[in-house]
């Protein structure tokens, strides 16, 4: 028996949930457009949408899809201001719950937990798995195809279900899931903030499997990108099939066949932009040559923020060269 959602559907919908959510979603978001135009009669349209959840009215608008860089295309799709409203709604309520459910082996989207969070995990089982590097450390590294397009509507939901009995808190949860309409019903829009939490509980699946019945220590996964570290080049390779016969059967995904690799530490880990060594890590080379092309003034702190979690001294040089000659 899994652990059970103890707030009601009442929770998520009340006023004064919805008005804290709102204070959250305008963060960095007053001056748009679309966000100043639902300002102009606030309480009315958190009043409105109240009352549209309370009646079981509620209807979730369409999506404005555009593309960006990030750095590689990505196809983001935006709802309009109400239903994103909603979503910080649903989310503040239901991420404290479901974060507990999560294992300490998922990175992404959570609380006290990122990308810098991850690879220092990854150097810390390195140096276990190596025993602090006088033993070959052999890492698995996957990657799943399509991923937010391929999440299956129905599986989701069903994994909520065993999670939620509040039949009205699951209506309006599927209201969000199937907001975003495919032929296949499956997919969830990348510019939800809710995708990020469904993402997690989906593959959290994943996670339990790999933890319980996989009994794998040494285990780092963030989104859609995860590894294994073992000492045993044969053990890694014996998981593979059983890593595409469940994400296959339970969650109807598959492993990317141009992302799945098994090579040693020492050859160099390409993970989380950062390509990892016994001793050291530094960026890849994709990441080098667009932080070299975009650095300017106004974006050089964080860029050297990031530089503090690798060994790339002499690009770090190479950057402040390049501002000071910009200033010159």
């Amino acid at each position: 028996m899994k652990r059970q959602f103890i707030h009601t559907y009442k929770d998520i919908i009340s006023l004064d949930n919805l008005l804290s959510a709102y204070t959250e979603f305008i963060q960095g978001k007053k001056h748009k457009a679309d966000v100043l135009l639902f300002s102009l009669h606030l309480i009315d349209n958190i009043i409105q949408l109240h009352t549209s959840l309370a009646n079981f009215t509620y209807q979730h608008s369409g999506y404005e899809a555009f593309n960006i860089s990030d750095p590689k295309p990505r196809n983001i799709h935006k709802a309009q201001v109400k239903d994103r409203l909603l979503h910080h709604a649903i989310y503040r309520q239901l991420y404290p719950f479901f974060d507990h459910t999560f294992t300490q082996d998922s990175y992404s989207c959570r609380n006290n937990k990122g990308t810098h969070k991850a690879i220092n995990k990854f150097k810390s089982y390195s140096l276990k798995v190596s025993q602090n590097n006088t033993k070959t450390c052999y890492v698995l590294k996957c990657d799943i195809q399509k991923f937010f397009a391929n999440i299956d509507h129905n599986i989701l939901k069903d994994i909520l279900s065993q999670y939620i009995k509040d039949q009205n808190i699951l209506w309006l949860l599927s209201k969000v899931i199937d907001s975003f309409e495919t032929s296949s019903n499956k997919g969830l829009p990348l510019g939800n903030l809710t995708s990020q939490l469904f993402i997690n509980i989906y593959m959290n699946e994943f996670d339990q499997y790999v933890k319980h019945k996989l009994k794998q220590k040494y285990y780092i996964r963030y989104a859609d990108d995860f590894v294994f570290l073992s000492q045993s080049k044969e053990d890694l390779l014996k998981l593979l099939p059983q890593i595409k016969n469940f994400l296959g059967k339970k969650l109807q995904l598959s492993l990317h066949p141009k992302k799945v690799s098994l090579t040693t530490l020492a050859s160099g880990v390409d993970y989380l932009g950062y390509v990892n060594f016994p001793n050291y890590r530094v960026l890849r080379t994709k990441t080098k040559q667009r932080m070299l092309k975009k650095v300017n003034n106004k974006n050089l702190p964080s860029y050297l923020g990031l530089l503090q979690h690798g060994n790339n001294y002499n690009l770090e040089n190479t950057i402040l060269n390049k501002i000071a000659l910009q200033e010159q």
